[in-house]
């Protein structure tokens, strides 16, 4: 069984030799635009490490890893936020408490 990118490229060498035999139409050039994209796409993907068959389980899980670090980086922002308004308030609190005379009720 030939595979799939040796076939694409004998079927890319095909178009090639025919649009050359028969002057390029447009439906040939079109299609040698297409198999040259399908073989590029493949080439880069079989660079990429992603041309096997549990290639979409990778990019699948690496979604939801990213997902998850999304959430989490937006659940650290929010709890620092948080934290900051909880801080402002404090002192706040604390000058109100100075500006009214009362360092009794800050011991």
């Amino acid at each position: 069984m030939t595979p799939p990118n040796e076939f694409r490229r004998d079927m890319l060498a095909g178009l090639l030799a025919q649009a050359a035999a028969e002057g390029g139409e447009l439906v040939t050039l079109r299609a040698i635009v297409e198999e040259s994209s399908e073989v590029g796409a493949n080439r880069v993907l079989q660079k990429l490490g992603l041309g096997d068959k549990g290639a979409q389980d990778d990019i699948d899980e690496l979604r939801e890893l990213l997902r998850a670090w999304r959430d989490a980086k937006a659940s650290a922002w929010k709890a620092a936020i948080e934290w900051a308004v909880r801080g402002v308030l404090a002192l706040l609190l604390i000058g109100i408490a100075v500006r009214l005379g009362m360092p009794g009720m800050l011991k």
